[in-house]
């Protein structure tokens, strides 16, 4: 029996979207994935340098352990929670590694720190909070500040400071209000590094104003030229005050595993825990013992990959430099931010690239109001790829 109007497509309804998310546009990547398509319809070669996804291998050693997880039946069932191992893994590792002492119970693990840091707004803010978000900064920051009722204040980073926060700048009336700072160094987009003394004076008015730091530590591993990789919470009175997030993305090459920690301050962790209790089974087994592999394991190929990594960075900046384009080494990530040369725009120069050389940027501008004037460049080709780029780059013109 058929009930008249419900055939197939004869009524079709529409609902509204929810009015949060008028809040929120296609991101920036969608728009160049897009361009990137024509360019290939189009029979032109392109160079896409505009999304960070490593090329590496993941080390053998946690490819066996995930092998032989999802062979064994009973690591298909819910985890719910993290298990004692992994977290074990996670403490010995910041022993060694950063020669830090943390406990389990300061420990959630989270689904890659994108998720991570979207949802941790929702645990720790209320209505009225400020957040301090650096610009040009990461755009899920502002993501999570916003699904968490926050308002934001941004910090500026600034070239003439070495795209360093200055806390002094800050009016105390804002201070007053905040409820915790985002920082994150080795940094994404502008390839800085910060000194521990940067670290220890935020850690200072951290107390003085009652917020917390909420320190983003993807990029320890991928540091140049002989500066040191170190986590936040190394530093005397971190855990008094703040939490930092570690991934294991990038330094193992496990991007879609979404392997992430948020670890410190108890009281921070056991809120997002709660909120996480809420909506989620915990990490599959599978990404439980790559984790545990890549934390119990050898980092030989995580310190030869960093050097790759500087290889890459200087192939392609002293090509560049070669054609006249007088472009700044980054300190670490896996990311070159470069001004743009005059006469453009951040925009105008990534469509200028496109159209004449084939190569795929981010406009700086997709980082927050102060990164126009500048470009970002993902080192996800090999060094002699980069350095054949930058040839493409400067014999087509786009630099006169």
């Amino acid at each position: 029996m058929k009930i008249q109007g419900l055939e197939e497509g004869k009524i079709k309804m529409e609902f509204k979207r929810a009015e949060r998310l008028n809040h929120f546009q296609t991101g920036i990547f969608a728009a160049l994935d897009e361009k990137k398509s024509e360019l290939i319809k189009a029979g032109r070669k392109v160079y896409n340098l505009s999304v960070g996804t490593p090329d590496f291998r993941p080390p053998e050693h946690i490819m066996k352990a995930v092998a032989e997880s999802v062979n064994n039946a009973e690591d298909y069932k819910y985890s719910l929670v993290d298990s004692e191992e992994m977290l074990n893994a996670v403490v010995d590792y910041y022993a060694d590694r950063y020669n830090t002492v943390i406990k389990a119970d300061e420990i959630t693990a989270v689904r890659g720190t994108q998720e991570g840091m979207a949802h941790l707004g929702m645990a720790i803010l209320n209505p009225g909070d400020v957040v301090l978000l650096p610009d040009p900064g990461y755009p899920v920051f502002e993501a999570g500040s916003y699904l968490g009722g926050a308002e934001v204040y941004y910090y500026p980073l600034l070239r003439e400071n070495n795209f360093l926060p200055v806390i002094e700048d800050i009016p105390e009336d804002v201070l007053n209000k905040t409820k915790y700072i985002v920082l994150s160094y080795p940094s994404n987009p502008v390839g800085a590094s910060a000194p521990k003394e940067m670290y220890i004076r935020m850690i200072e008015y951290a107390k003085k104003y009652n917020f917390a730091i909420i320190n983003d530590n993807a990029y320890s591993d991928i540091i140049f030229d002989g500066r040191e990789g170190f986590s936040f919470l190394s530093l005397p009175g971190a855990k008094d005050v703040g939490v930092e997030f570690f991934s294991l993305s990038k330094s193992y090459n496990v991007t879609g595993l979404r392997i992430s920690f948020c670890i410190g301050n108890k009281s921070i962790i056991d809120a997002f825990k709660l909120l996480r209790s809420q909506y989620d089974f915990g990490m599959s087994y599978p990404a439980q013992k790559a984790a545990i592999a890549a934390l119990r394991g050898p980092r030989d190929s995580v310190k030869a990959q960093c050097a790759e990594y500087q290889r890459r960075r200087d192939a392609l900046l002293n090509g560049l430099r070669k054609y006249g384009w007088n472009v700044p080494d980054s300190h670490g990530t896996m990311f070159v931010w470069l001004p743009v040369p005059e006469g453009y725009t951040s925009a105008s120069f990534t469509e200028a690239l496109m159209d004449k050389a084939g190569v795929i940027g981010t406009p700086g501008t997709a980082f927050g109001p102060l990164g126009e004037g500048y470009i970002r460049f993902a080192l996800t080709k090999s060094a002699e790829e980069l350095a054949v780029i930058a040839d493409v780059i400067g014999q087509s013109g786009v630099l006169s």
